[in-house]
């Protein structure tokens, strides 16, 4: 039997609602996000970080966030579900570009605007919506990447979107 719930009569999978969205795309990650720096932003609790990351998030409470990293330059940065809670999600991505490496590796997973409840007029703690082209153009005309991959929608209502710095 497969689990659902309904927002505003659209039936969800219930795994949705349970966290942990960076599940969905590890394989991916662990492919591309290599190296010995990596930054996982925004990984909520130490069993979701990425493996072998430096964790930074605000529940850490301790002096580092999306806007402030350690100083140390990445080889590879892995955020999930965390650029649309930021009120500057361009303000943030410029400075993590900022903080990789020449040939370091940027890896997203976001959530997508086909699902209802993520959009921020019903999710509050959300400030932005995203699409798969959003992001791809950012990537692209920041001018800053090469090797871009932005995917489709998952089942998971998200997407992933990777590109090495140059």
């Amino acid at each position: 039997m497969i689990e659902t719930v309904n927002f505003k009569g659209t039936d969800y999978p219930l795994f949705q609602t349970n966290g942990n969205a960076a599940r969905f795309c590890r394989a991916f990650a662990l492919e591309v996000c290599k190296g010995d720096v990596i930054y996982d932003i925004g990984y909520n609790r130490e069993e979701w970080k990425f493996p072998n990351a430096i964790g930074v998030d605000l529940l850490d409470n301790n002096e580092f966030d999306a806007y402030n990293l350690p100083p140390f330059q990445a080889d590879a940065i892995h955020s999930s579900h965390l650029l649309e809670h930021l009120q500057d999600w361009v303000a943030a991505l410029n400075y993590w570009t900022d903080k990789l490496k020449s040939g370091g590796t940027l890896f997203l997973y976001l959530p997508d605007e086909s699902q209802l409840y993520w959009r921020p007029f019903h999710n509050r703690k959300h400030v932005t919506q995203f699409n798969p082209s959003i992001i791809r153009d950012y990537l692209f005309y920041s001018g800053r990447y090469k090797n871009i991959f932005v995917s489709g929608v998952d089942a998971y209502n998200s997407f992933i979107a990777f590109a090495e710095k140059i």
